[in-house]
């Protein structure tokens, strides 16, 4: 890193209060709404088109994905977090097959998750630019 990349102030020192612990608050408040709106859709695939699609495998899926999130929701601090995380939106993803508002939820939250990606990428370059407060006090 040359000298153009770094902020005014220069590189400074670790932020007093690790500002990846807020990103992973986030994350972690994220797949809790994402499991409670998985679980509400079995009230969609068992009432819509009479209950067509409610069937043992349908229902478990979609029960066994949102808990899976809500699960994961308390394991954020780990470092194999992440990737478990961008797993189980593809889960979602291929809930489409169970129902297409399963499918819906997950395209939703799957522009969610690009953009808390983003967010984080975002604050890893500024905290390595040296931009944040914290650094510089």
């Amino acid at each position: 890193m040359t000298d153009t990349d770094l902020g005014p102030l220069g590189s400074g020192h670790d932020p007093a209060k690790d500002p990846m612990k807020g990103i992973r608050g986030v994350m972690a408040g994220t797949l809790v709404l994402e499991a409670i709106t998985i679980w509400l859709a079995l009230t969609v695939v068992l009432r819509v088109d009479n209950g067509e699609y409610w069937t043992t495998f349908n229902w478990v899926y979609i029960t066994a994905l949102g808990t899976a999130h809500f699960f994961m929701a308390f394991l954020q601090r780990l470092r194999w977090a992440l990737p478990v995380n961008l797993v189980l939106q593809v889960f979602v993803l291929a809930g489409v097959f169970v129902h297409p508002s399963v499918g819906i939820i997950g395209v939703i939250f799957v522009i969610v998750w690009w953009y808390l990606l983003h967010l984080r990428s975002s604050l890893i370059a500024r905290m390595k630019r040296g931009l944040l407060v914290t650094q510089h006090l």
